[in-house]
């Protein structure tokens, strides 16, 4: 049983940056895709990148050339690099396994969730 907790949100101001980790524990296999995902108050859950193990990437239009995601196979850790935020980033993020390759960030295809971390971005 993989348990992901994410960690590295925060408050910080417009402009800023800030480096997410997504900790894994138990088994998390390499061919297993990783994303990003936020959650904004009135909005639903925007899938904002996702990895495969296969080194397919995705970003969304909202975030690409700003977010940057990794992973650290070694130590079952991800990472969600973010700069130059906005005070339109602030939401909850949350980091998402999903078995095989997948292609996209869509919720309804990862399986594995971990509890979210606040991020607000200030003006």
């Amino acid at each position: 049983e993989v348990q992901l907790v994410e960690s590295g949100g925060g408050l910080v101001q417009a402009g800023g940056s800030l480096r997410l980790t997504c900790a894994a524990s138990g088994f998390t296999s390499d061919d297993h895709t990783i994303g990003w995902f936020r959650q904004a108050p009135g909005k639903g859950r925007e899938g904002l990148s996702s990895l495969s193990g296969d080194g397919r990437t995705f970003y969304a239009d909202s975030v690409k050339g700003r977010f940057t995601i990794s992973r650290d196979n070694a130590k079952n850790t991800f990472y969600l690099q973010m700069n130059g935020l906005k005070p339109e980033d602030t939401a909850v993020y949350y980091c998402a396994t999903g078995e095989g390759s997948i292609w996209y960030p869509i919720p309804e295809l990862f399986d594995n969730w971990g509890q979210g971390t606040q991020v607000t971005v200030s003006s």
